[in-house]
């Protein structure tokens, strides 16, 4: 399969610049990112998550997964739990102010796809939204 097309460089170039850029867009000054990408990890793990697969989700340890999780807990993000069904596991979930700022987040990144392809046609604009959504889900990719 040839793939030399410059995607790769592309797609780097884009993750870098909107990684420094994004969370500015969204929080102001409601929380940080470490707090939306925590709210994401739970979200894509399954609610209610686990510690663990949070910080899959996360690509950390779990040390350094629990303490961002601590800082969402104490900023009234998150729940933390003992589980209902096994008191060794602990639940993740988010509170309405998480919910609300995950909400908030992806809005926010609905709102800048659509600006960053404004004056695309249409169908080349939802090709390309299909065509970032199966590269995202693809086996292998982290959620």
């Amino acid at each position: 399969m040839h793939t030399d097309f410059g995607g790769g460089p592309a797609l780097f170039r884009l993750v870098r610049f909107w990684s420094r850029r994004w969370a500015a867009g969204i929080t102001q000054g409601e929380g940080d990112v470490a707090h939306i990408l925590v709210l994401e990890a739970i979200d894509a793990s399954g609610r209610p998550a686990q510690i663990g697969a949070v910080a899959v989700e996360l690509g950390l340890d779990r040390s350094n997964a629990s303490r961002m999780l601590a800082a969402s807990v104490a900023a009234g993000l998150v729940t933390k739990t003992v589980s209902t069904q096994d008191a060794r596991r602990t639940e993740l979930d988010l509170t309405p102010a998480g919910s609300d700022l995950l909400a908030a987040a992806r809005a926010w990144q609905e709102q800048t796809f659509a600006r960053m392809v404004a004056d695309w046609p249409a169908r080349d604009a939802r090709r390309f939204a299909e065509y970032l959504v199966r590269l995202a889900t693809a086996e292998g990719t982290p959620r």
